[in-house]
């Protein structure tokens, strides 16, 4: 009888951690785990009622990334847990060309975002967005965003075994530096609540939630993630060094770097135009 305990889901998470999994990951991989239990009732694991979730989920309308990030989640407790006989397969995608235009955020929008934060007094929230958006760091590692760091101009990250450096813009450090004397922070972290306590990604996701109306942005474009593809499409088109930037980034593939940079089918519709070979 195989099934799924609080204490096995605990000892996981646990796992995870030791991994060095970043808490985003982590999170997400618990969740999809209690999605499957609910929608399993609890009630014995078993390879096919793994398949019969996977079939549901697709009949439910869920995109075939998503589904696959969910059996990933599955596949990675099994195989923690010993539970081999139950993994299932992931689906068979084609390589997607395009990025959907209504998840990209444009620099444009990026400026509408920023300006409405200035606008409505969120000088915190302004200055997190530009300090992602300008070192390419994702929202789990502004923790490195020390005073000691922007004194230097440059933090060292590690995150999943690897220690990168990133630098930090002159103008950026100038700002977080003001920030930080204004906050009376004089060490350690600059981007806290007001009771000093690390900001948390779902209230860093809200409050960014919060600025789309007034900024006239769609929600769907709006979301910490989006700000490090905005700097990995800005850097590449200044660079056009691709293995730099996986490395400013932290992928260990290329591959994973080529997603980031990854156009609409808009941006591709114009280069196929500008190529000028219709007579």
């Amino acid at each position: 009888m195989k099934r799924i305990t609080t204490k096995m889901l605990h000892d996981f998470e646990v796992h995870l951690a030791e991994q060095e999994r970043c808490s985003g990951t982590i999170e997400k991989y618990l969740r999809d785990l209690r999605s499957f239990q609910a929608w399993n009732r609890d009630e014995d694991v078993t390879k096919e009622c793994v398949t019969q979730w996977k079939a549901y989920l697709q009949q439910e309308g869920y995109a075939g990334g998503t589904i696959n990030s969910m059996l990933v989640s599955l596949n990675g407790f099994f195989q923690y847990v010993g539970w081999q006989e139950c993994r299932v397969k992931l689906l068979k995608l084609q390589k997607r060309m395009f990025r959907a235009q209504s998840r990209e955020l444009s620099r444009e929008e990026y400026d509408r975002l920023l300006k409405t934060a200035h606008d409505q007094g969120k000088e915190r929230l302004a200055l997190l967005m530009e300090t992602i958006c300008a070192t390419g760091i994702r929202v789990s590692e502004l923790q490195y965003i020390t005073v000691e760091s922007v004194q230097n101009g440059r933090t060292e990250i590690s995150l999943k075994g690897k220690i990168r450096t990133i630098l930090l813009p002159a103008k950026l450090c100038r700002k977080l530096l003001k920030y930080a004397r204004k906050q009376k922070t004089v060490s350690g972290e600059i981007f806290l609540t007001r009771n000093g306590k690390t900001l948390s990604r779902k209230q860093i996701w809200a409050e960014m939630k919060a600025l789309c109306e007034k900024a006239g942005v769609e929600p769907s474009k709006v979301f910490p993630h989006n700000l490090r593809h905005l700097f990995a499409r800005t850097f590449y088109r200044a660079s056009h060094n691709v293995t730099q930037l996986a490395d400013v980034l932290g992928h260990s593939s290329i591959e994973t770097t080529r997603i980031y940079l990854m156009s609409t089918g808009a941006e591709h519709q114009q280069q196929l135009e500008s190529l000028g070979l219709v007579s």
